[in-house]
């Protein structure tokens, strides 16, 4: 079976525009040009569309999704388990969220009675699968999947008070970094009152603190692109800078 850009499109419920700008950017190229001039699709155009439409709903970016699905090394029946996956914990966040949300009306109708810790619990999960998404790789790697998941419960258990404690002590470490720059001495007064800070935030989600962590997480700021471009969005320098000050405050050398 062959599909123009036009039956493509209304098959897979997305635009034409789409689908042309998907072969502008190499990400999904149609078999052949027929002798008029239309882009023609073969099933394996189809099965590409699927994985990347798959990825999409992720909310994995185009640039990603062209360089997984163009790696001679892909493999779309792995691919497919582990959309599988993805989505079945989509569907337990959305299943939390809506419980969340029933529970809510439950309560404002006054029809039962429903704990303060209960509802935050879906924006939590979904918080800690956002992060999951984006750093959970690496950070499994580095610290252990137990590590992890302990860590995890920690921030699901955490009382909305204790949220409204570590998201203002969050703002507190960037506003006193961003002085602490200014100085440009890790070692000093500011940039030390920055780490204890930043010791304080991890303290929230990690059940137990080392110095030998703490100073293994600052370097990944300083490692992993993701973290360096979120530290350093409104000053270069500043993952290193705290990299540095951690270094200092938790005695590990230079």
């Amino acid at each position: 079976m062959e599909y123009t850009v036009q039956k493509l499109a209304s098959l897979a419920g997305i635009s034409t525009r789409t689908l042309r700008y998907y072969d502008e950017i190499g990400i999904l190229k149609p078999a052949r040009i027929n002798s008029s001039g239309y882009r023609i699709y073969s099933k394996k155009e189809v099965d590409r569309l699927q994985q990347i439409l798959f990825y999409r709903e992720l909310d994995v970016s185009l640039e990603r999704i062209k360089e997984i699905v163009t790696d001679p090394s892909f493999d779309g029946a792995a691919a497919l388990r582990e959309h599988r996956e993805k989505l079945l914990e989509k569907k337990k966040q959305l299943d939390l969220l809506i419980a969340n949300v029933d529970k809510t009306i439950a309560l404002t109708e006054g029809r039962m009675k429903m704990a303060d810790k209960e509802k935050f619990d879906g924006f939590k999960k979904k918080m800690i699968e956002e992060n999951e998404k984006k750093y959970g790789k690496e950070i499994r790697q580095k610290y252990g999947n137990d590590r992890v998941d302990q860590s995890n419960e920690k921030v699901m258990n955490m009382t909305e008070e204790q949220h409204d404690e570590v998201t203002e002590l969050a703002k507190n470490i960037t506003m006193t970094l961003a002085e602490a720059f200014k100085t440009g001495d890790p070692g000093g007064e500011l940039a030390q009152k920055a780490a204890e800070l930043h010791k304080q935030w991890l303290c929230y989600y990690w059940t137990e603190y080392s110095k030998e962590a703490h100073a293994g997480l600052a370097q990944m700021y300083v490692d992993d692109e993701r973290f360096t471009a979120y530290y350093d969005k409104e000053q270069p320098g500043t993952a290193e800078f705290l990299r540095d000050a951690i270094y200092i405050y938790t005695g590990k050398k230079l």
